[in-house]
């Protein structure tokens, strides 16, 4: 951590990856890894937190990278809430959602500063829910390969302006708001 909100995440697109570490991602994709289907993959929010392993550990695997709004993200609770849980350092909040956007600001500043593997794309969560055939044509032009159609909840898009609970304007968040094409509304 170089202090507040940065962290220097350098070393890790640098540092080997531990023996012990691949061992566990291996192990717990084993399931993954040893089927049969032509097209398989997995999607864990911890998966980001390890990005800089996993596209080492996985060079040719396609990678998606579904960003969603922080300010719809943080209303609801996830395993990546508390990075204390996994070794991250940060200025200690009693604030939950503060907290919440704090988590989602490291792990968007590590995938920004992680080496992007060869087959990498980025998808906005609210693009795929509003336009859903415009992205599904694009991943499957990525993947190779049809997909399947899915319901989708437009009402998913935007919670945060409807809410009874007041999401903060953290200012932390803006740059990322408007890097990822968020109006700060």
């Amino acid at each position: 951590m170089q202090g507040g909100l940065e962290w220097d995440f350098e070393a890790l697109n640098r540092r080997p990856v531990e023996a012990e570490y691949e061992a566990l991602v291996r192990e717990y994709l084993q399931d993954v890894t040893a089927a049969k289907s032509e097209h398989k993959g997995w999607k864990l929010p911890e998966t980001t937190l390890s990005l800089p392993w996993i596209t080492r550990l996985f060079p040719e695997a396609y990678y998606i990278y579904l960003v969603r709004d922080p300010r719809d993200s943080i209303l609801g609770g996830h395993t990546t809430d508390d990075l204390t849980k996994f070794g991250v350092q940060y200025p200690e909040t009693e604030d939950t959602l503060k907290r919440r956007a704090i988590s989602w600001k490291y792990q968007y500043d590590l995938v920004a500063a992680t080496a992007k593997p060869r087959h990498w794309m980025t998808l906005r969560f609210e693009d795929f829910v509003l336009h859903q055939e415009r992205e599904l044509e694009r991943l499957e032009a990525f993947l190779g390969f049809p997909l399947g159609r899915i319901i989708v909840r437009p009402d998913a898009v935007g919670r945060w302006q409807r809410t009874e609970e007041r999401v903060p304007d953290f200012d932390f968040l803006h740059a990322a708001l408007q890097e990822s094409g968020y109006d700060e509304g």
